[in-house]
């Protein structure tokens, strides 16, 4: 039986990965921040080698953007120790590693879309620390799944999707020049559960099909709702000085090996809303 350790089991990726593993065929190891602390070497090291687990998926991460410059040396702890130090333990025991980064390792400044060619340059202390982490896991084992996605979207996580339905005022700040590609968290799952069955090494870009601004996104969730929040667009938003302003991805490894496609983002959506409404 394929065993699978999941860190940061509890954020939407953990979660949607748990929902879609039939455990009679995976055994599932979750931890997260409360029973291990991945920047922690020893003790990474030591439940790797009890556990021998065949994957090491990594979902823990500090994503808050104002959290990681307000403390840039925990950022870097679990965002760039925290991957070195499960690589080191997977290359030991001999399992694939899977480390979930993000569109915020580039600047956002393209006027196209990047592929996985494209050199990095982030502009935010998380940007930096995700960089960092994916430096170690290329330098730690060979045996990787580097993915970035961005404006992923899912249950259990503080996201878009999720600040616009529990929003409380008549009136919801959005950005119509911050460009992306709405990502559920379940269909990245799916692609991750994929990608593992096989020996395609190497860094993916994974995102929904289709490109749309943030206005253009909450128009969507609140036409698919029904929700009678007001939109105000602020093109200026301070958020867009410090988050990419073009967080737009080209699946291209992913088209050139033939593996995986993934689905229109406006139908990630009506699943992911018809999913929570049925709770």
């Amino acid at each position: 039986m394929l065993k699978i350790w999941i860190t940061g089991s509890n954020g939407q990726i953990g979660t949607a990965l748990n929902e879609l593993i039939e455990p009679l065929d995976i055994e599932i190891l979750n931890t997260d921040k409360d029973e291990i602390d991945i920047a922690d070497t020893n003790e990474v090291i030591r439940f790797g080698e009890i556990n021998r687990p065949d994957v090491i998926i990594n979902c823990a991460a500090i994503t808050d953007i104002k959290e990681c410059a307000n403390d840039k040396d925990q950022a870097f702890r679990v965002n760039a120790l925290g991957p070195r130090n499960l690589c080191i333990v997977a290359r030991k025991i001999g399992a694939k590693v899977v480390q979930i980064s993000t569109d915020d390792i580039f600047d956002g400044t393209n006027d196209q879309p990047y592929n996985e060619f494209d050199h990095p340059n982030p502009k935010t202390v998380y940007g930096c620390s995700k960089k960092a982490g994916e430096d170690y896991v290329k330098e730690f084992t060979h045996k990787h799944f580097i993915i970035r996605s961005n404006w992923v979207y899912g249950k259990n996580g503080n996201n878009f999707v999720n600040e616009l339905l529990n929003c409380k005022e008549k009136i919801f700040d959005v950005s119509s020049n911050q460009l992306g590609s709405p990502t559920s968290a379940k269909d990245l799952a799916r692609a991750i559960l994929y990608l593992i069955s096989t020996s395609e090494y190497g860094t993916y870009h994974i995102t929904c099909k289709g490109v749309c601004s943030r206005y253009e996104f909450a128009q969507a969730i609140k036409e698919k709702t029904g929700s009678l929040i007001e939109l105000n667009d602020i093109c200026s938003s301070t958020d867009e000085m410090i988050r990419p302003a073009y967080a737009v991805l080209d699946n291209f490894i992913l088209r050139l090996v033939n593996e995986y496609e993934m689905p229109d983002w406006k139908e990630s959506l009506d699943e992911y809303l018809k999913e929570i409404k049925e709770g």
